[in-house]
């Protein structure tokens, strides 16, 4: 059974997400917040797997409370809910110690996810922001090569992956979900699920982020 603490200060989004976890019988919301700077008492009270928590909160925001949290539980699993895409916000999120970082948009299957993935010890960032962090090392690239960024070639890891999983790869570079990489292939979401599998086990990564930053580095994907 996975313990999960919701800190929102919104009432209504709180009780929204607790409906979206309680179809899930190895989930269990132990408790519930509305303040930033209550989470390390109330993780202390209630010892969560995996905390969920809003990144605007009065009186101290989520990424403050984040470090307060893990300065006190360095092992604390916390995933960062939030309006805003900004690579800014999701960097100083994961520098708080963050293990995920889910857009209030999400749908229902993404949060169940995203729970599962930090429970194991895995980190998730919603697919939007992974394309966000992706433009962002792009222009970093940029940078460091003075203005000039040439990817003149492809390497397809074909030593490593299928070209199916090829293709998929590349669309969670592109920051697609699960649902639209199947719609875009015309495969089952729970097709697409087991190629990200394989990658990952292939790629000896924890995660979708880590993938997609393993497959820029090595110019496996096209960074459009």
């Amino acid at each position: 059974m996975t313990k999960i603490l919701i800190v929102d200060d919104h009432q209504l989004f709180r009780e929204g997400v607790k409906r979206i976890l309680d179809f899930e019988d190895s989930f269990e919301v132990v408790g519930e917040g509305d303040d930033g700077s209550e989470v390390a008492e109330l993780y202390r009270r209630f010892e969560p797997d995996v905390v969920l928590m809003d990144i605007n909160m009065p009186g101290m925001n989520g990424v403050e409370a984040t470090e307060k949290v893990k300065n006190e539980f360095p092992d604390a699993k916390i995933i960062i809910l939030s309006i805003h895409d900004d690579e800014s916000y999701v960097s100083h999120a994961l520098k708080s110690g963050a293990l995920g970082y889910m857009l209030k948009e999400m749908d229902a299957d993404a949060i169940v996810q995203a729970i599962k993935v930090v429970a194991a010890g895995g980190s998730y960032l919603h697919p939007k922001v992974t394309r966000n962090l992706v433009a962002e090392y792009r222009r970093l690239s940029e940078r460091e090569h003075k203005g000039y960024f040439h990817q003149n070639d492809i390497r397809r890891p074909l030593h490593l992956l299928t070209r199916r999983e090829c293709e998929v790869l590349q669309l969670l570079t592109d920051g697609q979900s699960n649902r639209t990489i199947g719609e875009t292939l015309f495969i089952s979401e729970k097709t697409v699920k087991n190629h990200v599998s394989s990658i990952l086990q292939k790629m000896s990564v924890n995660d979708r982020t880590q993938a997609v930053v393993t497959a820029i580095k090595n110019g496996w994907v096209e960074v459009k």
